[in-house]
């Protein structure tokens, strides 16, 4: 999860400190703080970028069309389970959630319990929430290359299940297939991997959540 050496021009935003909307050379040598991560973001709003624990900075690619297919229909799927329990929040791939370890990640889909959203006060919820996701769901690229391939994506999955997520989902389209990240110490030193999977249950954790793969696989 290493920041690529390449620049990554940054765009221009009105009423904001003018360094941080310069082009910046995601070098190894850039460290942000969260705050200051918070800033650069809201001075390009256009950018898409993550924040790995040591500060660096991850530049992030727009997704193909058929990857936002996917994300858009497992979202949709998660959204509808959660508002028909009363007792979830889902947030979207555009979500950004300041771990405890100081990263800022966006996971593709997610589920955080009610009383732990409501417990933040108005500012934590307008900015990056300061919590990890009790559910987080990552989508695979057809390439293992880049922030959203395999081995970037098992990075990040790894980092969620450091940071105290309660379940984590990887889904590989391509092999038609899931890797279930539980929390950590739970015993089993790689994600069981299931394969070909066409149903996805949450159950015990996420009492009658499934996921219909078929329908994402397909999107």
């Amino acid at each position: 999860m290493l920041a690529s050496s390449s620049p990554l021009e940054l765009r221009d935003s009105q009423g904001l400190p003018a360094h941080l909307t310069l082009p910046i050379a995601l070098s190894g040598r850039l460290r942000l703080t969260p705050e200051e991560f918070a800033e650069v973001c809201a001075a390009n709003p256009d950018a898409v970028l993550e924040l790995a624990a040591d500060g660096s900075l991850i530049p992030m690619t727009p997704t193909g069309s058929e990857t936002g297919s996917r994300s858009g229909e497992l979202f949709f799927q998660i959204k509808v389970w959660a508002r028909l329990s009363g007792k979830w929040k889902a947030f979207d791939s555009s979500t950004g959630f300041r771990l405890p370890d100081n990263s800022v990640l966006s996971p593709d889909a997610s589920l955080v319990a009610l009383e732990r959203w409501q417990s933040l006060s108005a500012e934590e919820r307008r900015g990056f929430a300061p919590l990890c996701p009790d559910l987080v769901v990552e989508l695979a690229s057809p390439s293992d290359a880049g922030p959203r391939g395999l081995t970037a994506l098992r990075q990040k999955m790894a980092a969620y299940q450091r940071n105290g997520a309660r379940l984590g989902w990887l889904l590989i389209p391509e092999a038609r297939a899931v890797e279930v990240w539980g929390p950590l110490g739970a015993g089993a030193e790689t994600p069981p991997r299931i394969a070909p999977a066409s149903l996805l249950t949450a159950d015990p954790l996420f009492p009658g959540l499934t996921i219909e793969l078929e329908a994402i696989w397909a999107a």
